[in-house]
This record gives structure tokens, C-alpha cells and sequence, in this order.
């Protein structure tokens, strides 16, 4: 089998290594709190409220900050939270 796009093992070619996706309690909770951030601001739009629409957009900022500051606790994609001690 070749590896041209759109072959099985193009995941092995280009980066070597499974990244992860971000399948992690930081990436999770960083997502939540940016949809919930999202929805705010677009109900916010919707009413045509300056106040909602910003407060929408703050939450979605909080949400980086709070997915970054987990992931350097160590809940990001092989933190040392995670890992299981055998």
C-alpha cells in the first residue's frame, strides 16, 4: 500500500506520532466553557444587548485561559495528572 493522501498510514507520515486531539480533561472543559461563552453572546446578538454579547465573549476568553492553565497543571494530553503510575 502507498502512502499518498488518503491512504491508511498518511497519520504515520505526517506527524510520526498520535497527537492526540486533544482528548483530555483541559481540552474538554476548555471547549464547555467556551460553547457556554458562544451561546451567551449569540442570545446576546439576538436581543441586541451590548452587555450579554461582551459577557459572552469574556467567557470565551476565560475558556483559554482556563484550558491553558490546566494543561500546565497537567491535565493536557499526557500530563502528569494522567498518567497511571504501574
Amino acid at each position: 500500500m502507498s502512502n499518498t493522501p488518503g491512504s491508511a498510514n498518511t497519520k504515520d507520515v505526517l506527524h510520526g506520532e498520535d497527537l492526540g486531539h486533544g482528548n483530555s480533561p483541559a481540552a474538554w472543559t476548555c471547549v464547555f466553557v467556551m460553547m457556554l461563552g458562544a451561546i451567551v453572546s449569540c442570545v446576546g446578538f439576538v436581543i441586541a444587548s451590548n452587555p450579554v454579547f461582551w459577557g459572552g465573549v469574556v467567557v470565551m476568553v476565560l475558556g483559554l485561559v482556563v484550558g491553558w492553565a490546566m494543561r500546565k497543571a497537567g491535565y493536557g494530553v499526557g500530563g502528569s495528572k494522567l498518567k497511571t503510575n504501574h
